[in-house]
């Protein structure tokens, strides 16, 4: 199998994971980009109050939004980009959690997707004082990106696996994962929850 997967990056408005107010997503096949998609995302109700601590951060506003498509909008969009890939995030907890959780806010049914966490593949990659993304990005070759713009760290962190496999010596995600002692992860099987009248 090749080196296939979709590098995936949220900001959010706010300290709820379910707060997406940006993604950025990097399609990569046999090892090369070959499509990436970027866009704002209005986050759901009753999650869409932005905290000034995230805009000190991403630099997105409210007024920024206003006009983005919703998350149920965008979310088949989202999901088409992606296919059936593992998606590869720099501490990919806290993405599939926005993933998750924004979902589970707008009622859509999230795909069961399997992912690979980047921050986790620099540890065992590198040797440096800090795996924040601008520092692993730049031992991966990929320097002077606009950190916290959602598409950029996306790329950032599709270099980071492109550098490490390709040192490794690994043909696919999964061969990477089993060179450098982790794991693909596969989430446990979710039931939908129903309303109770």
């Amino acid at each position: 199998m090749p080196l296939d997967f979709t590098a995936i990056d949220f900001e959010t408005a706010n300290s709820s994971p379910a707060s997406a107010c940006s993604v950025g997503l990097v399609r990569v096949r046999d090892g090369e980009v070959v499509a990436t998609a970027g866009w704002l995302i209005q986050p759901p109700a009753g999650h869409d109050e932005f905290q000034e601590w995230n805009v000190r951060i991403h630099g997105i506003r409210p007024e920024d939004v206003c006009s983005a498509a919703t998350w149920s909008e965008q979310f088949d969009r989202l999901c088409d980009f992606a296919g059936a890939d593992v998606l590869v995030a720099h501490n990919a907890g806290f993405d599939l959690n926005v993933l998750r959780r924004a979902s589970e806010a707008t009622g859509e049914v999230c795909p069961p997707y399997r992912s690979l966490c980047s921050l986790q593949v620099a540890r065992k990659t590198y040797q440096l004082d800090s795996y924040r993304l601008p520092v692993a990005a730049a031992a991966a070759g990929f320097a002077e990106f606009s950190h916290h713009d959602a598409l950029a760290d996306a790329r950032a962190c599709a270099q980071i696996v492109i550098d490490s496999a390709w040192r490794a010596g690994a043909a696919d995600v999964d061969a990477l994962a089993d060179a450098l002692g982790l794991r693909v992860t596969t989430p446990a099987a979710a039931v939908p929850e129903r309303a109770v009248a």
